[in-house]
């Protein structure tokens, strides 16, 4: 069997359609070679998926295309040039250490990127030495996979490889590449990158593509660039909805991680918070709690709008009546993402139908929450299993006040109690990646070289709505400390 046969095997059937764009959107440059790349970890459901072997990417030829030391078949890579605001500051970026190898045409006929992370240094690069550590690798692999599995739009992990190489940081750590599938690596930093640099028609092309690959059938409308607008409106209010519900900080939001499909990416200083709290900050470089938890809407709100300025060329010809275009509808989002965070309350509290009062029931229990510190993710798993007496806020008066008004509000409504605590089954995870199980996890694989405790965290964090009896020892909070939890962007 040759090496070309065997790649062909692994499954890749690659097409290109980023490359036929503008040659200005990109720089077309090959992974970097390493040294002697392993394997860490694989994704054989998602390999499945995109229609690979996963026994074949485990194979020398497998591991050298997620190493970057061997292109596949019908592969281009190539580094996406884009800006961003980055914590309210314009800049230029683009890909720095990561390639588009080939868009990955599954066997339904969907089509996802391929993208390579840690590949070496892009004229993107800055002063970057273009790769990665293998902690912040395996970070994105342990979240992405957790919000993939809690029903939340995010780009995912196919792989991380380590590269047998050593990076320096602060000190010396085993350089790592981390396989990443999306629906593409589209960005609000995209279009400010080509409305900045480039001419209109190249921003057409662009809203055009965009069009095509995310919102088929959008284009043949009567004005298709304010629909694109409006669909990544709506998008976005759901995502950002979500991510409040489970009570996710992504820690920076620039607009070169907005992504134009609606999914989370770029896995950084993320968190999941514990005791609730809106001020809830976990990065290290977020001084001011631009990104805070509470924040995040209408940070959300802020990208949205410089992806409208960008747009606004192709909205009309008249400027004022694009920018009373782009401003109605921008000042749909707070609507639209208050519509689906207070739908996903409701389920969270096993409530089905609509009441005027439920907005206040639910701020009650969140300010009690708040005031208390009670834990967000057990206090309504607690709830769920009718378990009051595991919160913090039982004993209270404010909390048995609220939990009779609660307890008569599902009673107002036709469907059974069975039916209000499936709801609530559904929509209340047993589980989220605690900090501390994270960085546990982290630590042994990078110190120690066990990966043991990754894969069963990522066991555990598979099926968060399964309230398994396993799931126990990884939903308790860490133990109180006096310095507080702090996350850095390394991806």
């Amino acid at each position: 069997m040759t090496k070309e046969k065997a790649i062909i095997e692994t499954g890749w059937n690659l097409d290109n359609s980023y490359a036929r764009l503008p040659k200005s959107f990109f720089t077309s440059l090959n992974p970097a070679p390493v040294r002697s790349p392993k394997l860490i970890i694989l994704n054989d459901p998602l390999a499945t998926s995109l229609g690979l072997n996963a026994q074949a990417l485990q194979s020398n030829d497998g591991l050298a295309v997620l190493a970057g030391n061997r292109i596949p078949k019908g592969a281009l890579p190539l580094a996406q040039a884009y800006a961003g605001h980055q914590f309210g500051h314009f800049t230029m970026l683009g890909d720095g250490r990561a390639l588009l190898i080939g868009e990955q045409i599954t066997p339904l006929g969907k089509r996802f990127d391929i993208q390579l992370k840690g590949s070496g240094k892009t004229p993107y690069s800055r002063r970057g030495d273009g790769r990665a550590a293998l902690g912040p690798m395996l970070r994105e692999y342990i979240i992405s996979e957790a919000m993939h599995a809690l029903g939340i739009a995010t780009t995912r992990s196919l792989a991380v490889v380590t590269t047998g190489e050593s990076i320096i940081r602060e000190t010396d750590l085993p350089g790592a590449i981390l396989t990443r599938v999306a629906a593409s690596h589209l960005r609000v930093g995209t279009f400010e990158y080509i409305a900045k640099w480039g001419t209109v028609e190249e921003l057409q092309v662009l809203a055009d593509y965009t069009l095509k690959r995310h919102f088929p059938g959008v284009e043949s409308n009567e004005s298709p660039y304010l629909s694109l607008l409006q669909e990544v409106i709506k998008r976005q209010a759901v995502l950002i909805a979500k991510w409040q519900l489970v009570g996710f900080i992504h820690g920076v939001m620039n607009t070169d991680n907005m992504t134009i499909s609606g999914e989370t990416i770029d896995y950084g200083p993320c968190a999941f918070m514990d005791a609730y709290d809106p001020a809830t900050v976990f990065s290290s470089i977020d001084i001011q709690g631009r990104y805070a938890y509470g924040n995040q809407p209408r940070i959300a709100e802020w990208n949205l709008s410089r992806f409208a300025e960008t747009l606004l060329p192709l909205l009309h010809v008249n400027q004022g009546q694009a920018v009373k275009l782009a401003q109605n509808a921008i000042s749909d989002f707070a609507g639209l993402y208050h519509c689906n965070w207070l739908v996903g309350m409701r389920a969270k509290l096993g409530i089905f139908n609509e009441e005027l009062q439920d907005e206040s029931l639910i701020e009650d229990l969140l300010s009690m929450m708040q005031k208390y510190r009670a834990d967000y993710t057990n206090t309504f798993r607690a709830l769920t299993f009718d378990k009051p007496e595991d919160t913090v806020l039982f004993g209270t008066v404010e909390f048995t006040q609220w939990h009779e008004l609660w307890q008569a509000r599902l009673e107002r409504q036709q469907e059974p109690k069975a039916s209000s605590q499936q709801l609530m089954r559904n929509s209340n995870p047993a589980l989220i990646p605690r900090n501390h199980r994270v960085e546990e996890a982290l630590e042994a694989a990078v110190k120690q070289g066990d990966y043991s405790v990754m894969e069963r965290l990522l066991d555990v964090l598979s099926t968060p709505y399964a309230h398994s009896p396993e799931q126990g020892d990884y939903s308790t909070p860490a133990a109180p400390s006096t310095r507080p939890y702090r996350t850095f962007c390394g991806t």
